[in-house]
């Protein structure tokens, strides 16, 4: 195998033969390009042999489970993966259109050691990428994400013989069997279902129905050109348009789903946008009533309420703050034994008796809808107000480019330990310490924090804010956060902010 080069000139002759890959696509724990700009078609071959590969050096059975999201060149990316596959002996087992939680559903239900998702998640049109993973429920993480690189890029895909292809029928019906059981709701519940027109419309509304809820659509056809927006229910517009739905409808509380249906964002009865971190607290709450004595993982964008709030101390819940990320997290949970694990960004990692420990938004959607069939008396604006009150800021993004915003974080990083032992303020507040398992969460005297950190996925970093005492303490920790991230002149403007 040749190596893959980094650019081929589009609309020539070898644009449509030799691989290109751009290497910055090979991310923490899945692999994102812009297509055809940073990937081509031979590209996703060449990514596709290299995968093959991969499973043959760790000694994992020869057999994956492929599918693709709802986009228009989402079948054409996954033949050119599945073709490489095959190039390297792998017997690929097709699912077709799904979700991503239905790829990984796919590894149990077909008793397949690995898995491969063509999707760009919720990255606007005009990205492809992949999510793959060996040891089910895992994914990738940076290591087999670096190694998997460096077999691409280096050129050492190996061709063997015994590849295969088959078209696997019924894993949509039987992932929905799974997610409903015999589960059937015995309180009356209205809930917008809010798809974007991504993915998630071809399995949302039917799942409501089956679990006898009633469904006000919301963006439920099918259309890849994204009409209304891009489905990211960490997306204010998103929110925004939920919230709105649920005020014309009286519905019980809205949730929307993301272009891969891995995550699920919350908005309640009143309108009000619940971030997925509190919502994991309410969850939390609950679960630690049924299962007392728990671990629950939350990522270090969470509220601090995971470990303060008193009533799941009540119930000796043990906190466990981590990395951000799909496969970081899932991966903590299974290790540490956690019932459970929250992201910030709306992925939830709900582990057995639950769920299988990967993050599926179906499945969160159902154990709302359980949560609140056990409240029978309760609102969900109810369950947000029980919550300790307080202030919390958006995922908010300002630009830095992939190839400098993990320098510009190093230095920002060292900035904000140095403001510690300095003996410097942060919203008018003493530093309580810098953790830096993941960027810099900066805690203050009070449990207030700001954190910056570089995200995963697009040339961005990622700041989030929280206060327990005030809006004003909130925008006062964001501007001296702010700051000292505008002492580096490689990044720009947010993407939305406070």
């Amino acid at each position: 195998m040749t190596k893959p080069a980094a650019t081929v000139t589009p609309n020539t002759w070898e644009f449509l033969r030799d691989a290109m890959i751009t290497p910055t696509g090979f991310r923490e724990y899945d692999a994102r390009w812009k297509y055809p700009d940073e990937i081509n078609l031979p590209g996703m071959t060449a990514l596709g042999l290299g995968l093959g590969t991969q499973m043959h050096k760790r000694g994992i059975a020869p057999v994956i489970a492929v599918g693709n999201d709802y986009r228009d060149y989402s079948v054409a990316i996954k033949n050119a993966l599945v073709i490489g596959l095959m190039q390297a002996g792998i017997q690929v087992r097709d699912i077709g259109p799904a979700l991503s939680p239905m790829a990984y559903f796919s590894q149990f239900h077909l008793d397949v050691p690995a898995v491969a998702m063509v999707t760009a998640s919720h990255n606007p049109n005009g990205w492809t990428g992949v999510k793959m993973g060996f040891e089910r429920p895992l994914t990738h993480g940076p290591d087999e994400m670096s190694e998997l690189r460096d077999i691409v890029l280096e050129g050492r895909g190996e061709p063997r013989p015994g590849g295969s292809y088959e078209m696997v029928e019924g894993v949509r019906e039987a992932y929905l069997d799974d997610l409903v059981g015999d589960f059937r709701m015995s309180r009356p519940l209205k809930v917008v279902c809010a798809t974007g027109n991504g993915t998630a419309s071809a399995f949302a509304p039917e799942l409501f129905e089956r679990l006898g809820v009633e469904v006000v659509p919301s963006h439920n056809m099918l259309d890849y050109t994204f009409p209304n927006y891009n489905p990211n229910p960490e997306a204010m517009e998103m929110l925004h348009d939920m919230a709105a739905s649920v005020k014309a409808s009286g519905a019980d509380f809205a949730l929307g789903f993301d272009g891969d249906g891995d995550r699920c964002g919350v908005v309640d009865d009143e309108g009000e946008e619940i971030f997925a971190d509190k919502v994991g607290v309410i969850m939390a709450r609950d679960l630690a009533k049924l299962y007392p004595g728990s671990t629950f993982v939350a990522d270090v964008k969470s509220t601090g309420l995971f470990a303060s709030d008193p009533e799941l101390q009540k119930h000796g819940v043990t906190a466990d703050y981590w990395k951000t990320g799909h496969s970081h997290m899932k991966r903590r949970v299974k290790e540490i034994g956690a019932l459970a694990g929250f992201e910030k960004s709306g992925h939830y990692f709900l582990a057995e008796p639950i769920g299988r420990g990967y993050d599926c938004g179906m499945r969160v959607a159902v154990e709302i809808c359980k949560l609140m069939d056990r409240n029978p008396d309760m609102k969900m604006s109810d369950l947000r107000r029980a919550l300790p009150k307080t202030y919390s800021s958006p995922t908010m993004s300002p630009y830095a480019a992939d190839t400098e915003k993990y320098g510009i974080l190093e230095r920002l990083v060292d900035k904000l330990v140095a403001k510690h032992d300095a003996g410097e303020t942060v919203g008018g507040r003493a530093i309580k310490e810098v953790v830096t398992v993941n960027g810099a969460r900066v805690i203050l005297d009070n449990g207030g924090w700001g954190l910056v950190r570089a995200s995963s996925n697009t040339p961005n970093l990622v700041v989030v804010c929280e206060s327990p005492e005030s809006e004003a303490e909130l925008r006062a920790i964001f501007a001296d956060i702010d700051a000292v991230i505008r002492t580096e002149p490689g990044v720009g403007e947010y993407d939305q902010t406070l």
